[in-house]
Parts: structure tokens; sequence; C-alpha cells
């Protein structure tokens, strides 16, 4: 791979990965502390917006960088940390894609109608897919890492 395809490849998996860290870490803890409901519901919903906007940008980078990495190599070749990056990638990506039609989605009409019960529900229930593609985000930097 080409040291900027490379570089790009690296950009959107920081700014993914590191995205997720901020929010699962510092954003929401800290808007369920010290928002009342009206305030942090729309606060989160706008916030998520923003970053997903961005996670579009590195699924495709990703996506795009990734499947040029192994079209270059022979199949045979193809490192085992690869493999296993690239269908944890996937994963992640129709993870991602589930939160944003399923619990984004209902989280967006609750703050359209003010329904801040089912805003912080959706939330809710958007909260573990989030963790779980954080923790597969890491998975996968360890699986390229070890397993070459």
């Amino acid at each position: 791979m080409p040291a900027w395809m490379l570089l790009l490849h690296l950009a959107a998996a920081i700014i993914w990965l590191g995205g997720m860290t901020l929010v699962l870490w510092a954003v929401r803890p800290t808007a369920l502390r010290v928002l009342p409901p009206p305030s942090r519901v729309p606060y989160l919903a706008e916030m998520l917006r923003r970053f997903f906007q961005l996670v579009w940008i590195c699924i495709a980078v990703l996506l795009a960088t990734g499947m040029h990495a192994i079209a270059r190599v022979d199949r045979s070749a193809v490192p085992g940390g690869w493999l296993a990056m690239s269908a944890i990638g996937v994963l992640m990506s129709v993870i991602f894609v589930f939160i944003y039609l399923r619990p984004f989605r209902a989280l967006q009409r609750a703050v359209a109608s003010e329904d801040w019960p089912a805003g912080a529900a959706a939330l809710a229930r958007l909260h573990p897919l989030v963790l779980t593609n954080a923790a597969l985000g890491w998975l996968a930097i360890v699986a390229v890492r070890l397993w070459n």
C-alpha cells in the first residue's frame, strides 16, 4: 500500500476509534451527569449526528484502502492479521449501519417530537452497540499487529 494510502487508512481508523473512545469515556458520562434530559438528549443527538457524518467517511476510506491493499497481494500471501482486520472492519461497518438506521433514527424522531424518555431509551440502545464497536476496533488493531 502506498504511504499516502496507509496514512489515510490510519487516519480514518484513528478518527473512528478515537471518536468512539471520546464519546464513551468523556462526552456521554459528562452529559449524563450535568445535563437534564431536555438538554442532554438533543445535545447527544446533535453530537452523534456530526460524529456519524465523519464515521461514514471513515468507513468509505477504510474499506477502499483496505480492499486496495488486499487486492495488491497474492491471495495466498495475505497476512492473517489483514484478513482478521478486514472481517472485523466489515462487522463494525454492519453494526454502525444498524446503529444509524435503528437507534439513531429513533433518537432523531424522539428529539423532533421532544419525547425525552424515548430519546433516552434510544440512547440506551445505542450505547452497548458503540461499546461493541469500540472493543472490535481495538481487537482489529491487536490482530493486525500480532498476527502478521
